[in-house]
């Protein structure tokens, strides 16, 4: 890698770490390319992006942002899990490394928030902002459509017994 490209590749890095709602950093010694493919495309269909970085130039991407605490995790062969859900990224190299044990989580950033690898676990657990729109929604939803029903209720029932008072009348 060129003196241009290096750089070009932290100030880019810099950004992501600025930017991303939660990073997760782990190793990923002994997968096989494949693996790796699938890790990046599970990752990509669920919206976040998965980068093997120099450790070097990452810890120098870091200096500056928020996420500066986490520079001791690049140790090693690591691999940069991001997203900007924060629970993305989390969800996907945690239930990844549930099936692949070569991949293993050292822990990560949500912000300024430094995470272990139990916080990363914690959040890989949480529901997406996705998945809380829609509970969200149902919720508000729930209590219209009862509102609806309560308020036609009274107008169907008036309905029916004016209707049992012409028929009343009808057979008499």
């Amino acid at each position: 890698m060129e003196r241009a490209e290096k750089r070009e590749f932290v100030t880019s890095l810099n950004e992501v770490f600025q930017t991303s709602a939660s990073v997760v950093v782990a190793h990923y010694a002994g997968l096989s390319v494949s693996q790796m493919n699938d890790l990046r495309s599970k990752m990509r269909d669920a919206g976040g992006t998965v980068k093997v970085a120099k450790n070097r130039l990452a810890k120098i991407a870091l200096q500056g942002t928020e996420s500066e605490g986490i520079a001791n995790l690049f140790e090693g062969q690591t691999v940069i899990a991001y997203s900007a859900d924060p629970v993305t990224a989390p969800k996907v190299v945690v239930d990844f490394a549930k099936a692949n044990e070569k991949l293993v989580v050292l822990g990560g950033a949500m912000g300024a928030t430094e995470l272990n690898i139990d916080g990363v676990k914690a959040l890989a657990t949480l529901p997406s902002i996705d998945e809380l729109r829609a509970k969200i929604v149902g919720m508000i939803s729930t209590p219209a459509t009862r509102i609806a029903t309560v308020v036609s209720a009274p107008a169907s029932q008036l309905a029916r017994v004016t209707s049992a008072y012409a028929q009343k009348d009808e057979a008499a």
